[in-house]
């Protein structure tokens, strides 16, 4: 009798613990079709404590999640380059008559000197400001192929540590991690990152080696309503700012095969943290 109690026991603690463990399953399974469907391809669910089979299904979904949001910004960029493509060459069709026409007017005599020289000049001014913004762009926007190579991130970091001493750094990385990128396009982009961050107000820097670098600052938030616009081209928050770092550098890295995103939540301690991935 005692055994037969002990196997009852047994039995309604392994339901239990069965039932429990479902549940849990359960609420993975609600978690991750949120992140999903709110496009939040940086989230990522533990496996420990899961069974070896669920384990390989989990880590099967937190790399399909990466995949899918890397072959989404893939799309996307490659969307906005042949939009930015037309409206360049539609906007420098039409400015450069205009720079032409204001220009032979300001050297033509009866307009020199009246109440007219101002307008046109102002007028000259801003057509080839613009025709000479939009041609930056797109020599910018024509990248060399990436040459990939084995970056030693350590050594690299303290590159870029070194282009910013007064910021408050603190740096991650295991001393065998490496990424293969393009040095120049990484640097770029990191650099971009940092630059950005200083003008938010940052005084610290955090750097970490996570399957990809996560680059956290102190410097002021981005706002929810704008998070999935930053980096579209020449969209800029900032009086002076063109636009087109954050879409330059995260096309640098989808043509490698990467990625560069905002993580949906921050390091704790940092206000805004950005994730750079590449393949290998």
């Amino acid at each position: 009798m005692m055994l037969i109690g002990t196997l009852g026991v047994v039995v309604v603690l392994f339901i239990g613990w069965f039932y429990h463990h479902q549940v849990l399953l359960r609420d993975r399974a609600h978690l991750m079709r949120e992140a999903i469907r709110n496009q939040e391809f940086t989230f990522r669910l533990p496996v420990k404590g899961l069974f070896f089979g669920e384990r390989a299904l989990q880590e099967a979904l937190n790399e399909t999640g990466r995949d899918i949001g890397r072959l989404l910004a893939r799309n996307e960029v490659e969307s906005w380059q042949r939009l930015t493509r037309v409206l360049t060459h539609e906007i420098m069709n039409a400015t450069t008559p205009i720079a032409s026409i204001s220009q032979a007017y300001l050297e033509h005599p009866a307009i020199a000197g009246t109440v007219y020289e101002e307008g046109i000049r102002a007028i000259h001014d801003t057509s080839r400001g613009l025709a000479l913004f939009v041609d930056s762009y797109r020599k910018l926007a024509e990248l060399q192929e990436p040459v990939i190579g084995e970056v030693y991130l350590n050594d690299f970091m303290e590159g870029i540590r070194a282009l910013y001493p007064d910021l408050e750094w603190h740096l991650s990385i295991p001393l065998s991690a490496t990424m293969c990128t393009d040095q120049n396009m990484l640097r770029q982009v990191l650099i971009n990152l940092i630059r950005n961050a200083c003008e938010a107000g940052a005084t610290m820097v955090d750097v970490r080696w996570k399957k990809g670098l996560w680059v956290s600052n102190n410097g002021a938030p981005i706002p929810v309503a704008i998070e999935r616009e930053i980096f579209i081209p020449f969209f800029t928050t900032k009086r002076t700012g063109s636009g087109i770092g954050l879409s330059l550098s995260r096309q640098m890295m989808v043509r490698q095969g990467g990625d560069l995103c905002l993580a949906q939540r921050s390091v704790p301690g940092y206000q805004v943290t950005f994730i750079i991935s590449c393949v290998g």
